[in-house]
């Protein structure tokens, strides 16, 4: 890798979510770092290296005109799509360099700024993809279209006149939609091929009286690591993958009915301490209450990817513990949402670690800037990561190299 070349880089990312609720690529946004100069190529070299066959579908944005310039001379075409604003095309020198690109075979991704962005037909056939959001009135229509769909029946009069009607198309990637029931609507119904970000709170809006129990999934995968001797290490793996889950297990084990002698703070503990047998049983028992909702699955996976990347900030060097605590400060960040009760009263719930309840309740301590640059990044207001960074005495070139790394092992 060439020396300092991650250093001179701001990055931020955005998830893609496919009608199966999964992962449909990353969309990860770039910037020269305030006072320094980006070497692209280096760059690109570093992030073909990073990248390996089995990443996700990768797309490069940048809010720079002249770094997307020298994007679309440079980016290796079997690495990623790149995104180009609408209002750039208005430059006719920006059209020459999207025709060329577009003619060596980079694929192109274009981006509706505004809702009165088209894109023109003599420039459609550069691209393979475009991402837009919805105008207020098209995002009303779809919704009355939607709930009108829900409450009808299959197959009757007028189902197949509100599928055309609808201003969402199939095949395109939407862009803020905040709605749960849109969400649906857009993947669902419609077919549209991913959605950029996922309606997060709408979703979790649902929820807000009984709270979510852990998913099936997970449960399943657990058990069956179990029954086939899985590692610890692989156990404690799939344990860590719902964050309601960890939280429901590290309630279970610390209940005054098991009457155990000392307090269970960490998973791994937890998994020794209760055993095996005794963990399928408790998850065999809780296997029939278990979450179905697919819908659910972003919302888990963000969480998951953020203690991942936390943890893996912590330098090599430190102790197994304390990455295991890292990432369980990062799983149990947004806890509060799920299991819809005040962060206060689910923190007293559970003997956590202090570094860990200082950086969720108090923001403050150890574990608080590694949450606070992680959270950073999970945009693409860059200003704030770079601020994050600094304000954190973070090394930049570590953070982007932990960011890509964590970002190409998502499946």
């Amino acid at each position: 890798m060439p020396a300092g070349v991650l250093n001179d880089v701001v990055l931020g990312y955005q998830l893609l979510w496919n009608a199966q609720r999964q992962v449909a690529g990353v969309l990860l946004t770039l910037d020269a770092a305030a006072g320094h100069t980006l070497a692209i190529e280096p760059l690109l070299h570093t992030v073909g290296q990073l990248w390996g066959s089995k990443a996700p579908a990768l797309t490069l944005s940048t809010p720079s005109p002249g770094l997307l310039t020298e994007l679309l001379q440079a980016c290796p075409t079997t690495l990623a799509s790149l995104m180009v604003d609408s209002m750039l095309l208005d430059n006719p020198a920006m059209l020459q360099h999207v025709q060329h690109a577009g003619r060596r075979g980079l694929k192109l991704v274009w981006h509706a700024n505004g809702d009165n962005a088209r894109l023109m037909p003599g420039t459609a056939m550069h691209f393979s993809q475009s991402v837009s959001g919805l105008s207020v009135d098209d995002t009303l229509l779809a919704l009355r279209l939607a709930l009108r769909g829900k409450h009808g029946t299959p197959g009757s009069p007028g189902t197949q006149s509100l599928h055309q009607a609808s201003p969402v198309q199939a095949g395109k990637i939407y862009q803020d939609i905040a709605s749960r029931t849109l969400a649906e609507h857009c993947l669902d119904e419609q077919a549209a091929s991913a959605l950029l970000g996922w309606p997060v709170e709408d979703v979790l809006h649902g929820y807000r009286q009984s709270g979510i129990q852990p998913g099936q999934g997970v449960m399943r995968c657990l058990v069956k690591a179990i029954d086939s001797d899985a590692s610890m290490d692989d156990i404690e793996f799939w344990l860590g993958q719902d964050p309601v889950l960890a939280y429901r297990f590290l309630r279970y084990t610390n209940s005054a009915g098991l009457g155990l002698s000392r307090e269970i703070d960490a998973l791994r503990q937890g998994l020794m301490v209760l055993g095996l047998s005794h963990t399928k049983k408790w998850l065999l028992d809780l296997l029939p209450h278990a979450a179905h909702d697919s819908n659910l699955q972003p919302v888990r996976q963000a969480m998951v990817l953020r203690a991942t990347f936390m943890a893996d900030l912590l330098d090599a060097g430190e102790s197994e513990a304390l990455k295991r605590e890292l990432y369980l400060c990062g799983l149990l960040s947004q806890i509060d949402q799920l299991v819809a009760e005040p962060m206060a009263n689910v923190l007293a719930s559970i003997p956590l670690p202090s570094r860990v309840k200082e950086a969720i309740a108090g923001q403050t301590g150890p574990y608080w800037p590694f949450l606070e640059v992680a959270t950073a990044t999970e945009s693409t207001q860059l200003d704030l990561t770079l601020a994050r960074c600094q304000q954190h005495s973070f090394d930049l070139e570590e953070v982007n190299l932990v960011l890509l790394r964590t970002l190409a092992t998502l499946k």
